[in-house]
């Protein structure tokens, strides 16, 4: 017997688009928050930057923020009502991120406009009745709370 955390919809119907988009947008940015971070490690460990202590300990803080919405994005595809959560919050914790890059000056700009659109893109996916719904959430309006 699954509990109230793996509840899932029922298999029978298909995953709409809008919940796979949202995963996916969960996905691509784990993908980026590990690849920064192994970049950021690796560049530590060869001793380029300033503080190559600072630089592995940023690697490794990336490495590890970046399984939270990987995590997310397997519970969004499997339909699990719990990746809701975490992914709503890596959005909404990626817009400052995106705003500082916007306001930095030259190749972080580009960074900075991707990331906005991604998570913009993914809170969109993500508060859409269609994706609430096929994750079996229900909203105050049914009566009933999760």
């Amino acid at each position: 017997m699954s509990s109230s955390s793996e509840q899932t919809a029922p298999a029978s119907s298909p995953r709409p688009q809008r919940l796979t988009a949202a995963a996916g947008a969960c996905g691509l940015e784990a993908l980026a928050l590990v690849v920064g971070g192994v970049y950021l490690l690796v560049m530590g460990l060869l001793g380029k930057p300033d503080s190559p202590q600072q630089a592995e300990m940023g690697g490794i803080t990336l490495i590890a923020l970046g399984v939270i919405p990987l995590i997310a994005a397997r519970g969004l595809l499997l339909r699990r009502a719990w990746s809701r959560g975490p992914a709503l919050i890596t959005q909404i914790m990626a817009l400052p991120v995106a705003y500082t890059l916007l306001t930095s000056t030259g190749g972080m700009i580009p960074a900075g406009i991707a990331l906005a659109v991604v998570a913009v893109t993914g809170l969109v996916l993500l508060v859409n009745p269609t994706t609430t719904e096929a994750l079996g959430i229900r909203g105050a309006a049914d009566g009933s709370q999760r």
